[in-house]
């Protein structure tokens, strides 16, 4: 069993806080520009926050000569792929329609995902009775926060392949963090920089082709953007790369269960929107099932 260092406890929480508030932050960058224009401009700010800090700080992009630098940039270009733009896309386009609270359900459902992956892929990731529990009654604690009327019919065209794309964009995460994961070693911020610079030149083309340069983008749009492009998109990165390389793609399946509570308290402190009267048992769920599932490190982190 991987030993879990109390710093990646930390770690995921911040993520969780910073990937909570960039639900407020889509739909403000939404009201200005489209949906493949918002993954293009996260993708690119991203990029070039990270490129520009990596190569300030010394650490440059992985090497791209010798034995190993085909190997680690092949991994690169799978996480770019599988963790951030075919995702992005499939998000973007599914959220158009499904219903309200779908999409969340499906992130949600990652950790499941990564399970037989991890399993199978990844050496010291058992799949345990006792882990299996802990995110099954995770992830009804999740069910229980957004409620029923995520999986109420909207009747728009193409529902059923948009929920399809949802929980797509579900399984493209999880193999995203299996070749996290298994990427041979290298810097960590340079590994970040360069799988976020691949993935926006793989999406930008796209999203002009498709959408066009935006215009007259309103500033509240562009402040949202900005937003989600330096902290959800290039910070997250890095974060994301530091717990899956040190603690292991399952514990990072845990960020996926707090993602939506604090989705709703930035919604209640900051937008004054209601709250759930399901939040207290839904909280209470998702903690037994994080407690469940990661009891050995809990323990050990306790006694230090």
């Amino acid at each position: 069993m991987q030993d879990i260092r109390p710093v990646n406890w930390l770690r995921i929480v911040v993520l969780a806080a910073i990937w909570g508030a960039s639900f407020m932050s889509v739909s403000v960058a939404l009201e200005g520009v489209g949906p493949l224009t918002v993954v293009a401009v996260r993708l690119g700010l991203g990029a070039v926050f990270l490129v520009v800090l990596s190569f300030a700080l010394g650490h440059g992009l992985p090497p791209v000569r010798g034995r190993p630098a085909g190997r680690v940039w092949a991994f690169v270009l799978a996480m770019a792929v599988f963790s951030n733009a075919l995702p992005f896309l499939l998000l973007s386009w599914g959220q158009q329609v499904v219903a309200s609270g779908f999409a969340g359900v499906c992130m949600a459902v990652v950790p499941l995902l990564v399970l037989p992956l991890a399993h199978v892929f990844v050496p010291g990731e058992v799949m345990s009775l006792r882990r299996l529990v802990g995110f099954c009654i995770g992830t009804a604690g999740v069910i229980v926060l957004i409620g029923p009327g995520a999986f109420a019919s909207t009747g728009e065209s193409f529902e059923s392949l948009a929920k399809m794309a949802c929980v797509g964009a579900a399984c493209c995460y999880a193999i995203g963090g299996i070749f996290t994961r298994l990427c041979p070693a290298v810097d960590l911020l340079a590994l970040a920089a360069a799988v976020l610079l691949v993935a926006a030149v793989l999406f930008a083309p796209l999203a002009l082709a498709v959408e066009g340069w935006p215009r007259d983008v309103p500033g509240l749009s562009l402040a949202a953007l900005l937003y989600l492009g330096l902290l959800p998109t290039g910070v997250a990165q890095i974060l994301l790369v530091m717990v899956i390389r040190d603690a292991g793609p399952v514990f990072l399946g845990l960020v996926n269960y707090q993602v939506p509570v604090w989705s709703v308290i930035f919604g209640v402190v900051l937008l004054a929107e209601p709250l759930p009267p399901s939040l207290v048992l839904a909280m209470g769920l998702i903690l037994a099932g994080v407690a469940l599932s990661q009891w050995g490190a809990l323990s050990r982190l306790f006694r230090r």
